[in-house]
């Protein structure tokens, strides 16, 4: 928002420097940019919160600088003198989407002489960054910026039908806008049409067809209040954003609307002459009602801020700020006898000053107790709160998921992995490359998934609009980049949310995984995950079964299984996934949900006093059935070895000459030990013994 020093003057009268106002403006909540020299003027560039839409006028700016500057603040009376012919007999307005345009507000001004613009009004715009047009549409400009309510001027007499009708557009409707580019309109979207075609996109842009040109003589003057989602939906759909709108998307004050139609048509009066016709047509609902009373209690600025503020301090700046008092408490600000007892304090705590304020209607914002110490604290200003002050604080705890997080970020850091932090939105040709396992399958089911994606259509997200369901192609990215740069082989993880469209409302439709990608082994990375699972949970039992999907290698992939649910996914990706992405070595990788780690978590560290006595190994080497995985094995052996087993390690498997056909070598190391004595080597051998009859028998297991 750029405002204008000397406009800002004609509202409240400031001894202050422009760079001084911007120091307490800034100080108050609205960031200063810059200040440029304007000839005699100056631009302040002030950066304007979207929760405080008020301030995107002169207006609510001087309102600022007055109460900050405890300076009277002067509104223009906005009086304006008619002909005495009703508008309704010269035209009408219908609303056939109050959805999107609860309220329209017209009025009518015949015999204006359009031509430049007054000096002063020229240089009020050209200070804010405003091109002259002609006199008439410039003062809908100047009226813009000064209450940071939106107007558009239509010639009347172009208007087919002489009336204006609110609708969402008809099929295959388009429009020719002022800037003379021509748009197809879409059913979702609000245009203002005449009684037989669009005439402008509602809040955003007029037609070439009706603007004020030279020869314009009548002017239909529109005062309108739009949906805000709405507005922007439609001015991201056409690439079309204008500074009518940026305030639309944020919110515009109803109950000013009737004072901005009448204000600007005073100043069209001024500059271009012409007869107001009597009265406006207000069309659909009324004006936005009071909102709720909001109550302070006076004991608690202390208990926010760390310092107290006086009754009388922090009701002169509420109601400077337009608050109006209401149903106060026992402080003595009013006549009104009525104390913290009163119904309308109930609940807020004995012995407290309680007053209550209705907020005004330029001010949505505000809406709790906190808002308000809010806006006491900002204007009392911050500096006075000291440093060293005493605020009561109460220490959080870690949440289940952020202690869970920890910990898997501890294991893969150790482990020599990066953490990325990536964006949300791929392309689309990087969100094929990876299918979620829980996509939704076809009815052939197997390898052929078909996803369905969440994206956006905006200006700003040509390429890269689709929210992702895997985290493995943006990881991707991270890993070719460092390919790029020399640095092979980057072992990368993150920990973020993925967007599956297939259960749209259910919370599940957004699950929280950890992915990782590394150049290592198959069986490092199943190790990691195993390391993982049991940092969450040391009596976790880690499992994986074959997968076939599509982005593996075929055989080496895995869905990975935590006590028997499932929780992700592990393998070598194909050439074909990485190739798409240029990447020099194979990669590995794996993608884990985080809600499943967190079902059941033991993160309490249990004390193990360390062996006293030594382990003792044996190496066994079985010819087993290509059919038989290591699960299944190892499961065998667990039962067999009997309560002296210590650990039993996978070593190496192997398929060639001396192995028959559909068969398989692994080895293995089954290792021993007892807490209270040296086990014997008869005790060892008979353990062993144990193991290769059972996989003899179970597994029809040989041993080599």
């Amino acid at each position: 928002m750029i405002v204008s020093w000397n406009w800002l003057q004609d509202y409240v009268s400031l001894d202050a420097s422009p760079a001084a106002l911007a120091e307490r403006l800034m100080m108050a909540g609205l960031n200063l940019e810059s200040i440029e020299p304007h000839g005699d003027d100056h631009a302040i560039d002030l950066e304007v919160t979207s929760n405080r839409p008020d301030c995107l006028g002169h207006i609510g700016v001087a309102r600022e600088a007055s109460v900050l500057f405890n300076k009277p603040l002067t509104i223009p009376s906005a009086a304006v003198k008619s002909n005495g012919q009703p508008v309704e007999q010269a035209t009408s307005v219908a609303i056939e989407c109050l959805d999107l345009c609860p309220r329209y507000v017209a009025r009518v001004i015949r015999g204006a002489k359009i031509g430049p613009s007054p000096k002063w009004l020229r240089n009020r715009l050209e200070a804010v960054g405003i091109a002259s047009i002609n006199n008439v549409v410039d003062v809908t400009n100047y009226c813009l910026m000064e209450s940071g309510q939106p107007f558009h001027a239509f010639d009347f007499d172009k208007l087919r039908g002489g009336r204006i009708i609110v609708r969402r557009p008809k099929t295959n409707e388009k429009i020719q806008a002022i800037d003379h580019n021509e748009y197809a309109l879409t059913p979702e979207m609000c245009v203002i049409c005449d009684a037989e075609r669009p005439v402008a996109v509602a809040g955003v842009m007029g037609g070439a067809d009706t603007e004020i040109s030279g020869s314009t003589k009548n002017v239909l003057i529109e005062v309108a209040d739009f949906s805000s989602m709405s507005i922007r939906a439609t001015a991201r759909k056409l690439n079309l954003h204008s500074p009518s709108s940026y305030r639309f998307e944020r919110g515009v004050d109803s109950n000013q609307m009737d004072w901005a139609s009448r204000r600007c048509c005073e100043l069209i009066q001024q500059v271009a002459g012409g007869e107001l016709l009597e009265g406006a047509i207000w069309a659909g609902e009324p004006p936005v009602a009071q909102r709720p009373a909001v109550s302070l209690r006076s004991n608690q600025f202390r208990r926010i801020l760390g310092i107290d503020v006086s009754t009388n301090d922090s009701h002169r700046i509420l109601t400077a700020l337009g608050l109006k008092s209401y149903s106060p408490g026992p402080c003595g600000l009013d006549d009104s006898n009525q104390g913290i007892n009163h119904p309308s304090h109930k609940g807020l705590g004995y012995g407290d000053e309680v007053r209550q304020y209705l907020p005004p209607s330029w001010r949505r914002d505000l809406s709790r107790e906190a808002d308000l110490i809010e806006e006491v604290a900002r204007i009392h200003g911050y500096d006075k709160i000291p440093e060293d002050v005493f605020v009561p604080l109460s220490l959080s705890q870690k949440t289940l998921t952020e202690r869970v997080l920890d910990r898997l970020r501890d294991a893969l850091t150790a482990a020599g992995f990066f953490e990325t932090i990536t964006l949300s939105f791929v392309s689309g040709e990087l969100a094929d490359l990876i299918v979620g396992w829980d996509s939704v399958p076809t009815q052939s089911g197997g390898r052929d998934r078909v996803p369905i994606y969440l994206s956006v259509d905006h200006s700003s997200r040509r390429q890269e609009n689709t929210l992702r369901q895997s985290l493995i192609p943006s990881l991707l990215v991270v890993r070719r980049d460092n390919e790029r740069h020399g640095n092979f082989n980057a072992k990368l993880f993150e920990t973020a949310g993925v967007y599956l469209a297939a259960r749209p409302g259910d919370p599940t439709a957004e699950p929280r995984r950890l992915s990782f990608v590394t150049g290592g082994s198959f069986v490092e990375a199943k190790g990691l995950v195993e390391t993982l699972v049991l940092r969450i949970n040391p009596q976790s039992t880690v499992t994986v079964r074959p997968s076939d999907q599509a982005h593996f290698v075929p055989g080496r992939g895995a869905e990975v299984l935590l006590n028997g649910q499932s929780l992700g996914w592990l393998g070598e990706l194909s050439r074909d996934v990485t190739d798409k992405l240029d990447l020099r070595d194979s990669v590995i990788a794996a993608e884990l949900d985080l809600v499943t780690l967190e079902a059941s978590p033991n993160l309490v560290p249990t004390f193990a006093e360390l062996p006293r006595y030594p382990s003792i190994s044996r190496d066994l080497n079985f010819v087993l059935d290509e059919a038989t995985t290591w699960d299944t094995l190892s499961e065998v052996v667990r039962a067999a070895a009997g309560p002296s087993l210590d650990a039993l390690t996978f070593s190496s498997q192997y398929r060639g000459q001396q192995i028959p056909a559909n068969k398989k070598s692994y080895v293995l190391t089954v290792s021993f030990r007892a807490a209270d004595r040296t086990l014997t080597s008869d005790e060892v051998d008979a353990a062993v013994k144990s193991v290769i009859e059972a996989c003899s028998t179970k597994l029809r297991a040989a041993l080599r």
